[in-house]
């Protein structure tokens, strides 16, 4: 019992070391590290790499090199310690003092600016650090769009407590909405012909086309939203099933969109900082949907409708709203995939897409915007880190769901208010 308790104290006394360690660091130091490391890797990633034995510097953390080749673990593992980890921890510690002095200057600002800067900053870095390969690019685009899909389905199945399976649906209508309305004004193409108006303009219109394909996906939400509101439960669920199976039929029979053999040549508009920018508006402007007035009355209808109801709110407006708004962001997402890819394929809109985008959020969090970046981001990421292991990643991954789900039943982060002032500055969250 002696050396237990021993042991219990060893790790107590490690975790404190720990906390009293990091918790000095704001937002802007782990950024200011994250700066240091980025550039350390571009000055002597190749290098390194060559040195421990590696191919090439390893694109997802070391796990895609070493899951292909088990001999090459210690130095993937090293490589990611000396690029990434120690430095950032290092230059995040030494900089705390710094860093948390410019975070007070900027807190004294409107707090705009100091979004705008730490934002600023979180791009140059993922910029910077995807710049190493195109794979990373495309994994980090797919990986935002990914959180955009996420959040928005939280609003129906966290914020407002239903559990829909159309998201897939609008997501697709917004692919297809989007790319027919590039490749009709801006684009030529084998299918609708010449462009209706100059290419030269298409870059600059493509917010229409993420917008428009939004709207479609939104009409489409109306269509079930009006008879399912009337149902509740799993008549609700069947009901949404039921559309995402009509959505993707319904494109698989249209030949003007190509058919099942889906739709190419969509402009190469979906770059980096595009997708970045959605995101960032996503995140925003759903997080002050559900912190806002109409959010609240979500949640209250959300854990009692009658209740709700008897306090003059008005329920089937309530839902409505947050149904088609949930919709349209799927929409924009959907867009953003389809000019990310370049092709879109209605079969790519089915099951898994839905089993994926569930999983994101059930395992992020519900009722949390917290929980559906965490939840997006880390299964995206670790998806394409296992990879290598084809099938038997399916076999990992919902192991780990069980986990969380037996462990933590509402999620890594729930519950929890996306609060920008106690993340630049994690001393202004200790005083309130």
């Amino acid at each position: 019992m002696a050396e237990n308790n021993g042991g219990g104290s060893v790790w107590v006394r490690t975790g404190q070391i720990l906390t009293a360690f990091f918790s000095p660091i704001p937002l802007l130091g782990w950024l200011s590290g994250a700066v240091f490391a980025i550039f350390l890797e571009h000055i002597i990633g190749n290098s390194l790499a060559v040195l421990l034995g590696l191919p090439k510097i390893p694109v997802l953390f070391g796990f895609v090199i070493a899951l292909k080749e088990p001999t090459l673990i210690p130095g993937a593992i090293a490589y990611v310690s000396l690029i990434f980890v120690i430095p950032i921890c290092i230059i995040g510690r030494l900089s705390s003092p710094v860093t948390n002095l410019v975070a007070e200057k900027l807190l004294k600002l409107p707090l705009f600016f100091s979004v705008v800067f730490h934002v600023g900053i979180l791009y140059g870095v993922l910029h910077f650090w995807s710049d190493i390969s195109p794979y990373r690019v495309l994994t980090l685009k797919l990986t935002l769009i990914a959180v955009m899909m996420t959040l928005s389905l939280n609003v129906i199945n966290g914020y407002m407590g239903e559990f829909s399976c159309s998201h897939p649906g609008f997501m697709a209508l917004g692919a297809y909405a989007a790319s027919v309305f590039s490749l009709v004004f801006f684009t030529k193409d084998r299918i609708f012909g010449e462009p209706l108006l100059s290419p030269v303009l298409g870059p600059f219109m493509f917010p229409l086309a993420l917008i428009f394909g939004g709207m479609v996906a939104a009409l489409g939400a109306m269509v079930i939203a009006i008879p399912s509101f009337r149902t509740r439960g799993d008549y609700l669920a069947i009901i949404s099933l039921a559309f995402m199976f009509i959505v993707k039929s319904m494109i698989e029979n249209l030949e003007v969109v190509g058919g099942p053999r889906g739709l190419s040549s969509q402009p190469n508009w979906a770059n980096l900082p595009t997708v970045f920018i959605w995101t960032v508006l996503c995140i925003w402007i759903i997080n002050n949907f559900v912190r806002s007035t109409l959010g609240k009355a979500l949640n209250a209808v959300r854990d009692d409708e009658m209740a709700a109801d008897a306090m003059t709110v008005n329920t089937r407006r309530t839902k409505m709203v947050a149904f088609l708004f949930a919709a349209f962001w799927a929409g924009v997402s959907g867009g953003l995939f389809a000019h990310v890819l370049r092709y879109v394929n209605p079969s790519t809109f089915g099951l898994q897409k839905l089993a994926e985008v569930l999983a994101m959020v059930y395992f992020g969090g519900l009722n949390s915007v917290y929980g559906s970046i965490v939840g997006a981001v880390s299964l995206s990421i670790l998806g394409e880190m296992l990879r290598p292991l084809e099938i038997y990643k399916w076999i990992f991954i919902p192991l780990l769901l069980i986990l969380v789900m037996i462990y933590r039943p509402t999620g890594l982060i729930a519950f929890k208010e996306f609060d920008v002032r106690s993340i630049v500055h994690p001393r202004k969250r200790d005083k309130e």
